[in-house]
């Protein structure tokens, strides 16, 4: 049975591997339909007819990515219109990287190459091949866009389908409903933090004088999706303009101001407030960060609780037998409530019944 599943696992991870160009996409749409659902619950209960709250859902989402998309473009191209102007400040960074790279041992062709990759004057061609890469990707949203249309204009019969369900299979229905708050649940807290992150980075930024911090704190919300290492992604940037502008100084005050400010909120509060409303620790959120980058690609590494929440409620949440699998996968239990109790009377002078006495001395 063990060799049985295991070989079962294999092929699953491998079909999703190869069609992960269906299948990141069709979660994606998954994760926006349960996100935005509750508005169009909220819009039908004020009377608008369905058609007009799928269309409503419609013309939000993607007039929000438009919004973005030109914010994006405008941040770019002042972006490289500021590393043109400095593209002589860039040179000289080279040639004293150059220069230190010598000086302990590095030969000249050696330094040279690898100075040569910290040149910034390059640095707006690279914002430009990854916005190049984040343009297709946007592109394909007219695909995830549409699924998200089929599946928003047919959730009103979810009701339905869930109950037909339910006549064979009531703990697969528990498991689902499950899925669908644990994700509502996750992109809250995510997009709250991320939100707190976003505004102190770009006040912190502005006050050191980093050009487009407004910029660097959209990327910083948008990086919080990316659990554990999403900081990192955020943080580049500008630090290499700061390193461009103000020398390693004020890159490496940019770089403690992140380290301060993310790590403290995205590593040590964050993760306890996504644990409890997920019920996975943080050894598995890294661990899903990692399996699900690699099988589904970036997609991957932006969907990795919400697809690590569906697979545990399909094969842990709908199945009695495997709950114990819950103690391996959540977060950190909670002390019984007879315990609590017991601790508040002893703060508060009071001994506890003899019948607690017993059962605390029991082995």
């Amino acid at each position: 049975m063990i060799l049985l599943g295991a070989a079962a696992v294999v092929v699953i991870v491998a079909g999703m591997f190869w069609s992960s160009w269906l299948s990141g996409p069709l979660l994606l749409a998954l994760v926006i339909v349960i996100a935005v659902y509750p508005v169009k619950t909220w819009l039908q209960s004020k009377g608008w007819p369905a058609w007009a709250t799928v269309l409503s859902l419609i013309v939000v989402i993607y007039g929000s990515l438009l919004v973005l998309l030109v914010f994006l473009a405008a941040s770019v191209s002042q972006l490289s219109a500021l590393l043109a102007e400095n593209s002589g400040k860039s040179q000289q960074l080279v040639n004293s990287v150059t220069a230190a790279l010598q000086k302990v041992g590095v030969t000249p062709g050696q330094s040279a190459s690898t100075a040569g990759s910290a040149n910034l004057s390059k640095f707006a061609d690279q914002i430009g091949a990854v916005l190049a890469n984040v343009g297709s990707l946007l592109s394909s949203l007219v695909f995830i866009l549409a699924l998200m249309l089929f599946l928003t204009a047919e959730s009103g019969g979810t009701a339905r389908r869930m109950d037909m369900i339910s006549r064979d299979r009531p703990h697969m229905v528990t498991a689902l409903e499950g899925f669908v708050r644990g994700t509502r649940s996750y992109l809250v807290v995510t997009a709250v933090f991320g939100l707190i992150v976003a505004v102190l980075d770009t006040a912190a930024l502005a006050i050191m004088g980093i050009p487009l911090a407004v910029l660097w704190g959209v990327l910083a919300f948008l990086t919080n999706f990316v659990p554990n290492v999403g900081f990192i992604i955020g943080l580049v940037p500008p630090a290499l303009v700061a390193l461009l502008l103000g020398g390693w100084q004020l890159a490496l005050a940019v770089v403690v101001v992140y380290c301060v400010l993310n790590v403290v909120i995205q590593s040590l509060i964050q993760p306890r407030f996504v644990g409890d409303s997920v019920g996975l620790s943080a050894t598995v959120t890294f661990l899903a960060l990692l399996f699900w980058a690699w099988v589904l690609g970036p997609l991957g590494a932006l969907l990795a609780i919400p697809m690590t929440l569906l697979i545990k409620a399909v094969l842990v949440d709908a199945d009695p037998r495997a709950q114990w699998v819950e103690a391996l996968l959540g977060a950190e239990p909670s002390a019984p409530k007879e315990k609590k109790v017991r601790r508040k009377h002893a703060g508060n002078g009071q001994r506890p019944e003899t019948a607690d006495v017993a059962s605390t001395s029991a082995p």
